[in-house]
């Protein structure tokens, strides 16, 4: 367990427990206590915790963690979920995209498809994206137009949100959407830790011919604060093949093509 996957598990484990202990963390993660109260300490310093005698306890801050912690978890299921959805946008296309680590790898399976490379005089794709990080990686791609909605960045995911960006997705149409979220309910569909970023997801998905949620099977269950649509308006889930069968079995009948990968 290399240290951003370390970060990531201390910062899971206080947000269920409310307080860690060194000498717990330490054994339970198989490292020393000085490794467990270095990243204590670091975590402390970016006010994502308050450092107690022995050990730490859940700071004032929601545990939706910093995007660079969730890059290295399930990195090889996101990345065959990302080259299974970039598949599924055609050249030309319109192409809608939140934030998050399965979306990213999304845009980076987008760009490298050798059909998208061909220059021409009409853009191989239009990417619209709330994501700064994504809107970084393919700008200086020739082939992609990138549209950025208006709005305020979160620090977490890196998302623009708030009212400023509804005025571009009102007066748009995408293709598709790749929806990443934090959760997914088998009725209730897709959730966001955030309310802000739930909402620019939402109009997103409305203002799609077609909504492709991908989320790795840690997702599939699960529930988060802020609905992002409802199952029945979803048109395809892409995830891989830990997902329970039997939630596979309520999304189809909610009308959801299910993808495993």
């Amino acid at each position: 367990m290399d240290r951003y996957e370390r970060l990531s598990t201390l910062l899971e484990l206080l947000g269920k427990r409310g307080k860690v202990d060194v000498d717990d963390l330490a054994e339970e993660m198989t490292v020393s206590a000085a490794t467990i109260r270095r990243d204590l300490d670091h975590l402390a310093a970016q006010q994502l915790l308050t450092r107690t005698r022995g050990g730490a306890v859940a700071h004032n801050v929601t545990y939706d963690l910093p995007l660079r912690y969730k890059t290295v978890r399930r990195a090889p299921e996101k990345e065959r979920i990302a080259r299974a959805a970039a598949g599924l946008a055609a050249r030309g296309a319109v192409v809608g995209l939140n934030g998050g680590t399965t979306t990213t790898e999304v845009a980076r399976s987008l760009v490298i498809r050798p059909d998208l490379n061909s220059s021409g005089d009409e853009p191989a794709l239009t990417i619209v994206t709330n994501a700064l990080n994504i809107a970084n990686e393919l700008v200086v791609r020739p082939t992609v137009k990138v549209v950025v909605t208006g709005g305020v960045a979160r620090p977490q995911s890196f998302e623009l949100t708030g009212p400023l960006g509804t005025r571009i997705l009102d007066e748009i149409i995408l293709d598709v959407v790749f929806l990443g979220a934090d959760a997914i309910d088998p009725v209730q569909g897709a959730f966001a830790h955030n309310e802000g970023e739930a909402s620019i997801n939402r109009l997103m998905a409305s203002r799609a011919r077609q909504v492709v949620v991908v989320a790795d099977s840690s997702k599939l269950g699960r529930h988060a604060f802020a609905q992002i649509c409802p199952a029945a308006t979803i048109d395809v889930l892409i995830t891989d093949s830990d997902a329970p069968q039997e939630l596979v079995r309520v999304l189809e009948n909610e009308g959801v093509t299910v993808k495993i990968v």
